[in-house]
This record gives structure tokens, sequence and C-alpha cells, in this order.
């Protein structure tokens, strides 16, 4: 009873955290591309950024290597078992300040667009507020929902699908 209690209050903070939070939503694929202004680089991490870390650092921790977070059908909340991956990649920014990371959220096709994009955003913000709540600091992360514009499975079936609902934690140079 008491783990839960704990569970229960460091779930409200971070979602009281994720509130105050920076929300980015990107329309899909087509209109990303016709977008201008504060977009973070795609290019990998590696000696342009000072000789801080490099793209090695992010696989010499099998955590690390671990960068999808998956959900329940039409729910926003990190499973248990992705709660060490996601204290994981936490620590990883703590201990390197010009680390970035973009948290993409995706949904299966089934919902509207609107929803899907809305759903995604949801999914990422939850990642965005347990790294916080891990001591992450929002500032080195956005989040951005594709809803269902990017699936990794195409077949409409339940194994399909569950593979599609996700957040893809994407490390990006500032």
């Amino acid at each position: 009873m008491k783990i839960n209690r704990t569970v229960l209050i460091v779930a409200a903070t971070c979602f009281a955290l994720a509130a105050c939070s920076k929300k980015n939503v990107k329309e899909g694929p087509a209109e990303a591309g016709m977008q201008t202004g504060n977009q973070a680089s795609t290019q990998p991490i590696g000696p342009s950024t000072g000789g801080k870390y490099t793209p090695a650092d992010l696989e010499s921790d099998s955590c690390l290597r671990q960068r999808v977070v998956y959900f329940d059908f039409d729910k926003d909340a990190i499973k248990p078992e992705f709660q060490a991956i996601v204290a994981c990649h936490a620590k990883y920014l703590i201990d390197r300040p010009m680390a970035h990371m973009r948290l993409e959220g995706n949904t299966d096709e089934r919902g509207s667009r609107q929803y899907n994009l809305g759903l995604g955003e949801r999914r990422g913000n939850a990642v965005m507020a347990a790294i916080q709540g891990n001591g992450g600091s929002p500032s080195q992360m956005e989040v951005i929902s594709y809803g269902e514009e990017r699936p990794v499975c195409t077949e409409s079936n339940e194994d399909c699908w569950s593979k599609n609902r996700r957040v893809e934690i994407v490390y990006t140079a500032k």
C-alpha cells in the first residue's frame, strides 16, 4: 500500500510538471518539411558537440539502447516495465547537459487523425514527465506527435497495432 501511494505521488508530480512544459505538435511528415524556425537537427551527436559525449555513449549501457516505450490501446500511462528505461535516459541527460532528445509520440491507425495526434502528444508528454520526475531537464527535451502517420507495421491486427503505439526517444544535436 505504501508503494502504491508513493507511485501515485510521483506520477501526480510528473503530470503536474508536464502541464507546465512546452508542447509541440506537428501535423505529419508532409507538413514537417515545410516548417522553419527553431527545429532540432537530426544530425547524430558527435565531435561537433565539443567532445562532451559521442554516439558510443548511447550504446555503452544496455538500458540506453532501448529507445522505444510502448503503450496499451488508447492509453498514455507508461507501463511499469518501461520505468527503468525512462530513468536510465533521465540519468543520461543529467550527466550530459548538452544532450538533447526528441520524444516522438505515435499511435496505431484506429481513431481519427486529430485524436491520434493528441494521443501521440499525450504519450510523448507522459515520457517527458517521467524523465523530468527522474531529474531530466525539460530544456533538453521536445515532444512531437506523429499520430498514426509513421507506422512501423502496416497490417491491421493487434500484434501490429501494438508495435505502433509507442514513443521513440531520438537523441539530436541541439
